[in-house]
């Protein structure tokens, strides 16, 4: 359920802001009953990619696999 989902995406969002100094913003919302956004900024590439190999980032991403329909979309965007 949403719910579900939410209580462990939450704790990622929770890991990454405390223990990630290369990120920026880093944050989750809902757009409807069934579709979720992560807004993530990183200070720089090393940033980003370092995020992906946290252990918690592995664990929670696995736990969350179960709600999604598939692969998540990922949109890249400059910023102006």
């Amino acid at each position: 359920s949403g719910s579900e989902f939410e209580a462990i995406a939450s704790q990622l969002v929770e890991k990454v802001n405390a223990n990630e100094d290369g990120v920026v913003y880093y944050d989750l919302f809902k757009q409807d009953e069934t579709t979720y956004v992560f807004l993530e900024k990183y200070k720089d590439q090393e940033a980003q990619d370092a995020h992906g190999k946290t252990d918690y980032f592995r664990e929670l991403g696995a736990q969350m696999g179960p709600f999604m329909a598939g692969a998540p979309e990922i949109k890249v965007l400059q910023s102006v």
